[in-house]
């Protein structure tokens, strides 16, 4: 999902007023952003790729909440080409050719992914990596592995051992993939979701403005630079 420049231009004009600042780790205050997101979406990864290289430039607190946006499909996965069938084939080309320069764009690769699968493991992982501040590397793992490497990951022991890679406990991972704490976390994602009118991902919320869709880099770098000097006056 991608913006159109007159959302953009909508969220510039608002940033000219009301609160969106938060302290951060040392008593600073940071940009507070959340972003809704799942990882079986493509532009959630050029997003989150894209808020990764910005962050050297900007003090932003990114607040990341796991919203499964297709809950009916199953963990085995769908082969991507039977799900596929009735697209067009010039479409689905021309599609992922958008996708590949959205991402190069941004500094990485990626390619269409070999099934579409239910993200409810990699999402419960992620919930229990983010208490021991190891959520970024494993959502990259991830989408790594979902973009680039052909894993199918709606496989809970293969979510497992991408986080392991990315320096968490399989076992324990594994663990919470099926606690029923995580689970509740990811309904109160989808109940948040819905309160806030999220409709699709990714979207961001820079205080209480929504932002929806992958941006560009030059496209968020302004965004937040507006927001930044509206936080310093």
């Amino acid at each position: 999902m991608t913006d159109t420049n007159g959302r953009r231009a909508a969220l510039l004009t608002a940033l000219r007023g009301g609160s969106y600042i938060v302290r951060n780790g040392s008593g600073a205050m940071a940009l507070k952003i959340v972003m809704f997101s799942d990882y079986i979406c493509p532009f959630c990864y050029v997003g989150f790729e894209t808020m990764r290289r910005l962050k050297p430039e900007f003090d932003f607190d990114l607040e990341w909440r796991g919203f499964q946006i297709h809950p009916e499909w199953p963990a085995e996965g769908i082969p991507i080409d039977k799900a596929l069938e009735a697209m067009n084939p010039v479409s689905r080309v021309a599609l992922w050719k958008r996708i590949s320069a959205m991402a190069e764009a941004v500094g990485f690769s990626m390619k269409p992914p070999t099934v579409l699968t239910n993200s409810r493991a990699a999402l419960a992982a992620t919930e229990f990596a983010r208490e021991s501040g190891r959520d970024e590397a494993l959502e990259e793992r991830i989408y790594r592995a979902y973009f680039n490497e052909g894993v199918n990951i709606g496989d809970a022991e293969t979510v497992a051992r991408l986080a392991a890679e990315a320096g968490l406990d399989s076992g324990e991972v594994a663990d919470a993939i099926k606690s029923p704490n995580y689970e509740m976390r990811l309904k109160n994602n989808s109940l948040a979701a819905h309160q806030r009118g999220v409709s699709g991902v990714p979207t961001f919320f820079i205080g209480e403005f929504p932002l929806v869709g992958a941006q560009s880099l030059n496209a968020m770098r302004t965004i937040l630079k507006r927001a930044t000097e509206r936080f310093a006056s």
